[in-house]
């Protein structure tokens, strides 16, 4: 199955929509968000087209193929709109037999470890900075920002598909790639 993952629209209307542009171009099968769907956040300046209710309406058109997991922006108002469910801590998606443990980050990170083994994957946003790459014996993968890296990196998002993690920019260029 091809998985489209993204995380940290905060509200952008204008990113949600080149995202869900992206997500028919890849053909992906199913979105993974990372959380901070609908809010910008105290400590994030107003993304591009900041439009929470019209996000909401973009995104409720797909419910049906949307993974979500709940970031620090997100409260139990959101989950009031959004119609598919945002507010889990945490998500387990598997690959042969490994685990991908999908969580927004700010509470679960490379510094604060969930329950994962030697070989498995910490799938996490937050950060707003895109990453690709083994530490110790996991794999840590964020796909950046949807509407407000850092870092100096572009708007980004990821597709996972036969094992491969590639971070993507806009117009379509692979940033990094990797293997999990």
């Amino acid at each position: 199955m091809k998985l489209l993952v993204a995380s940290d629209i905060h509200g952008s209307a204008y990113y949600c929509r080149k995202l869900l542009e992206v997500y028919e171009k890849e053909g992906a099968q199913r979105m993974v968000l990372l959380g901070d769907i609908l809010y910008h956040g105290p400590r994030n300046d107003l993304p591009a087209e900041y439009a929470p209710k019209e996000v909401i309406e973009m995104l409720n058109a797909r419910k049906d193929e949307i993974y979500a997991v709940r970031g620090n922006c997100e409260a139990e108002v959101d989950q009031m709109v959004l119609q598919f469910p945002v507010l889990a801590d945490y998500m387990l998606l598997f690959h042969g037999t490994k685990a991908i443990y999908a969580t927004h980050g700010h509470v679960y990170n490379e510094n604060n470890l969930p329950p994962v083994k030697a070989g498995d994957v910490l799938l996490h946003g937050h950060t707003h900075v895109l990453r690709a790459e083994k530490k110790g014996d996991i794999s840590i993968l964020n796909p950046g920002s949807v509407a407000i890296p850092k870092e100096g990196n572009p708007p980004s998002y990821a597709v996972l598909e036969n094992g491969v993690f590639s971070i993507r920019d806009f117009d379509g260029h692979t940033i990094k790639e990797f293997t999990i």
